[in-house]
């Protein structure tokens, strides 16, 4: 079922996510709601936060699900290694419309379980390690606007808050 994403202003993306106790069939709807949820959006990543499920669960899929061997599912992820540094533009499904260039790193390492609860260990470069630390950044309640600063940081606030008190966010 493809669920409505949150966007900035909602305080529960402000709240880190609460570790997932066990893999269950509640786990795996949630799962499958989060992968059609971004497919429609359409988007690249989403966090269980962004769909008001303060629960720390992920997932990616670069292809936009054109290739199935491409979706990565992380349950209580947790970082092994970061390093690096590259600077690009991303957005946020939670920020629609607003881009920036973000640090994040260039090499990311996350381990967690993935949907039938098996430990995995997952490795990006690129964009999958830009992927990796903006999810778990959602399950720490943050936003890429929050690693911004300065006028650009500023002018989105300013835009969002905008558009929503007009009511069109």
């Amino acid at each position: 079922m493809i669920h409505p994403i949150l966007k900035l202003g909602d305080a529960r993306l402000q709240s880190p996510a609460e570790p997932v106790k066990s893999v269950s069939p509640e786990t795996d709807r949630l799962i499958d709601d989060m992968i059609a949820t971004m497919y429609a959006a359409p988007g690249i990543g989403l966090a269980a936060p962004q769909m008001g499920v303060p629960l720390r669960t992920f997932v990616i899929d670069l292809s936009m699900g054109r290739d199935p061997a491409a979706l990565i599912t992380m349950i209580n992820p947790e970082w092994v290694e970061r390093e690096g540094m590259q600077l690009e533009e991303e957005g946020c499904l939670s920020l629609p419309g607003f881009t920036a260039t973000v640090p994040r790193p260039a090499r990311a390492v996350v381990r967690g379980w993935d949907r039938r609860g098996e430990t995995r260990t997952i490795e990006g470069t690129e964009l999958l390690a830009r992927a990796l630390q903006h999810e778990m950044d959602h399950l720490d309640g943050r936003l890429f606007v929050d690693r911004l600063r300065g006028i650009k940081r500023d002018l989105i606030l300013r835009k969002a808050r905008k558009l929503a008190r007009a009511g069109k966010w």
